[in-house]
């Protein structure tokens, strides 16, 4: 089968390898609907997660069960379904423990193009197939579908790990795809005054719409002299990052109160240290909780992003401004990702059903 493959760091291209098979829990999928990520960029241009050779890209992906393992229950060979970014092993003890995700080791969960064949192929294999499968609902747009293995659960989730309460001031630096399913996630568990951090019109109209209140543009002065002043020095009970540099975090700790929560879902592709403002966090003694997470992955996660869509809570298929048509596609989708034109927000791939 072919794959769309990194080849090495800096270096991408298609390759032929062997079709993957099914274990007696697993499922092998012919995708439908795949987006690139900004993580592919750095996993490939940055050199993240260290040289990867001939490992096939893609973790956003909804697909069509070409087979099925002999222990599968709940999913047969036909079904369309969402495909979570993150498969977790659940008969891990780190499943037991409340941390799925890291499952088998830190990251573990996260197999597709970090350690394992992504969904940038003619087929690809998922692991614990009835865990990490969630039916396609009927009628859902695939540019709706897609942006949930990733884009959705994971913005949300940092909004879950800021510990928002009704009314508080929350501010989200970073609006691409993440961080405006960060904003939706913040309106819809009750912030109040919520501020966006980005400057591309597109992602600004979008954070507005999913809830922002107001957009702080980091080209026209520094964010945090602007949240400090907007909020009269007091800064906000809750930051969410999704975007930026390994400063971000230090800009975040800043704009916190004593007592707040910095809630990180970015995925920091260079550096060796984040560092922490020391006085900004009161010499370590600030009661400042920072948080950082990968997505929980898995069936029910998918089930219940579906729900926000099907009961109109959230609409993340208006972050895909750019469809493409055709397997042959996946190439200039994730270099539109690398280059990131003002026009972008997310590109998405669809194929024949």
């Amino acid at each position: 089968m072919k794959g769309f493959a990194m080849l090495e760091i800096g270096k991408v291209g298609w390759i032929d390898t062997e079709r993957p098979s099914a274990g007696p829990y697993d499922a092998i999928l012919r995708p439908i609907a795949v987006a690139p990520c900004t993580s592919d960029v750095h996993t490939v241009w940055e050199g993240a997660l260290g040289n990867r050779k001939n490992l096939i890209l893609g973790h956003e992906a909804v697909g069509v069960i070409d087979e099925v393992g002999p222990e599968v229950k709940d999913f047969k060979s036909g079904d369309k379904v969402i495909v979570p970014a993150i498969t977790p092993d659940w008969r891990s003890i780190a499943a037991q423990d409340g941390v799925p995700m890291h499952s088998n080791g830190m990251l573990g969960g996260w197999k597709f193009s970090n350690f394992k064949n992504g969904v940038f192929a003619e087929y690809f294999h998922v692991n614990d197939a009835d865990m990490n499968l969630a039916l396609l609902p009927e009628g859902m747009p695939l540019e709706q579908a897609v942006m949930l293995s990733d884009m959705a659960t994971t913005g949300i989730q940092g909004a879950e790990m800021a510990k928002i309460k009704t009314g508080s001031t929350v501010a989200v630096i970073g609006i691409g795809p993440v961080g405006l399913m960060a904003v939706a996630g913040a309106s819809i568990l009750g912030a109040g005054r919520l501020f966006a951090v980005g400057s591309r019109k597109a992602s600004v109209d979008l954070a507005l719409e999913y809830g922002a209140s107001e957009i702080i543009d980091y080209r026209k002065g520094g964010l945090v002299e602007q949240i400090l002043q907007k909020t009269n020095g007091k800064g906000v009970d809750s930051v969410i990052i999704a975007g930026g540099n390994e400063n971000t975090i230090s800009d975040a700790v800043k704009i916190v109160k004593p007592g707040g929560t910095v809630s990180n879902v970015n995925y920091y592709g260079t550096g060796d240290i984040l560092p922490i403002p020391r006085i900004e966090w009161g010499m370590g003694m600030s009661q400042k909780d920072i948080r950082g997470g990968l997505t929980t992955g898995g069936r029910l996660r998918m089930e219940r992003m579906a729900d926000l869509c099907t009961y109109g809570r959230i609409k993340p298929e208006k972050m895909a401004t750019h469809v493409f048509e055709g397997f042959d596609k996946m190439e200039e989708a994730l270099m539109l990702m690398k280059e990131k034109p003002r026009d972008l927000i997310k590109p998405v791939v669809l194929f024949n059903e």
